[in-house]
């Protein structure tokens, strides 16, 4: 079906279309044709009805699907969202011979004018009315159509990434650096400052002489103190 409307993308000309004596399986694939009125599908082979239509085809009045293979009264759940539709014709589906056939396709499109080419009476709704109930409005579905110049969503900007440390803060490791007592404590002090990570911290004090540096932070703690006797 895609491939047989393809060509009508960018040509929303007309007001019928005729797709009759096809190999259509599925009612679907339109582009949006805001035009287009009438659509005549006889003699195809389709059993199923996309879901919104009434997207692609907003001013829709007419569908023909005379012999194709609608069987259930499921099968026309979506045509109930076309609320512009207004003649339609299922003639030789096998449909057409389950119970209540009519009044259900008249409770659940109870715009449609003609059905099969005969006129529906009032006295048909009311009878469809009393085997069903008052008709729900259809909730329209999200449209997956593409609408040129259509507003897209825009996502919101990404949180701004950590600055690397200060020039207080590397000044701050390497003095902790210069006043390290042990070699290993040199080497993470030296390796926190080429990576530009900050884990907490970085002390560095005189105590009577003596020197203390820590550094905290990240699930790591790092000591070393010299106090003198």
């Amino acid at each position: 079906m895609q491939s047989r409307t393809g060509r009508l993308t960018s040509e929303d000309q007309f007001d019928t279309i005729d797709l009759s004596d096809n190999e259509i399986k599925k009612l679907e694939g339109f582009p949006l044709l805001k035009r287009l009125k009438s659509i005549l599908l006889s003699n195809n082979k389709i059993c199923r009805v996309a879901d919104g239509l009434e997207q692609c085809l907003p001013k829709l009045e007419t569908l023909v699907l005379t012999n194709n293979n609608l069987d259930k009264l499921e099968d026309l759940e979506q045509l109930a969202t076309v609320t512009t539709l207004q003649y339609l014709c299922l003639l030789r589906n096998q449909v057409t011979h389950r119970p209540n056939y009519r009044l259900y396709v008249i409770h659940k499109i109870p715009q449609l004018r003609v059905l099969d080419f005969k006129r529906i009476r009032q006295k048909e709704r009311e009878q469809a009315k009393r085997a069903y109930g008052e008709k729900k409005p259809a909730e329209p579905r999200k449209s997956k159509t593409f609408v040129p110049g259509a507003t897209q969503k825009t996502l919101p900007p990404p949180p701004p990434q950590p600055s690397g440390p200060s020039p207080r803060e590397v000044a701050r490791i390497r003095e902790a650096i210069a006043n390290a007592k042990s070699l290993d404590e040199v080497q993470q002090l030296e390796a926190m400052l080429k990576a530009g990570q900050i884990p907490g911290d970085v002390v560095t004090s005189n105590h009577h002489g003596g020197t203390h540096s820590q550094a905290r932070g990240g699930g790591y703690e790092m000591e070393e103190e010299e106090v003198e006797g």
